[in-house]
């Protein structure tokens, strides 16, 4: 099978979940949106990340991951561990949503600078309270075997400590396994040569982990 993924050109965002799973797979599959001037959106899809796979169309990032990850070797064969697997890549999307709205808190439509004050209580909050009760969860709940989840909170760590370094140094002190398995997952032979490649999109203000010095912690 050759995968067809449909995301924006120039961000990681939320398609960023989808090429490390393919990626780590060595699976084969084309970016679309990168290698044209065209953004076309598959039929039925209301939004990126969209995955075509065949005569297949599937939507949105954790739907996209429970669909490759029994094929791509990266989810386990009963169907409650599945369906637990998918449950966590459900609460990392919600953490992720969290991550964007620290930075846009009142409309994705509106400039960083036209609700900068907004920003500043969102982001105060999210990390007192939020930051620290999704990495709780996931240094508890996460399973030993490897699956498209740890792919997910290597992600979530690399662009937390992009947006949040200050925040994140302490965070990270209490939460000792989580750190291990992003550490883990960096050394992953096909994930450690699409990380140091150009294919990997560098971290920037146009994407959903954006650094502002003045929403991180003191």
């Amino acid at each position: 099978m050759r995968y067809e993924l449909h995301y924006w050109p120039g961000i990681q965002g939320r398609g960023e979940f989808v090429r490390l799973a393919l990626e780590d797979a060595g699976a084969k599959y084309r970016d679309v949106w990168r290698e044209s001037d065209r953004m076309p959106l598959p039929r039925d899809a209301f939004a990126p990340p969209c995955l075509k796979a065949g005569r297949l169309v599937i939507p949105q990032t954790a739907n996209i991951l429970l669909y490759l990850g029994s094929r791509l070797g990266l989810a386990p064969k009963s169907e409650a561990a599945r369906l637990r697997l998918h449950a966590q890549q459900l609460t990392i999307a919600d953490w992720l949503a969290e991550v964007h709205d620290t930075h846009h808190p009142i409309a994705s439509g509106l400039y960083y600078e036209d609700q900068k004050r907004e920003a500043k209580r969102r982001a105060k909050i999210f990390l007192a309270e939020r930051l620290p009760k999704f990495m709780r969860y996931f240094e508890r709940e996460t399973d030993e075997r490897f699956s498209y989840v740890h792919l997910s909170l290597f992600q979530m760590i690399e662009g937390l400590r992009y947006a949040f370094p200050k925040a994140m140094r302490r965070t990270e002190k209490k939460v000792p396994r989580l750190v291990r398995l992003h550490d883990k997952v960096a050394q992953r032979p096909r994930l450690a040569r699409y990380l140091a490649s150009p294919r990997r999109i560098p971290f920037n203000q146009q994407g959903i982990f954006r650094h502002y010095p003045e929403l991180d912690a003191k």
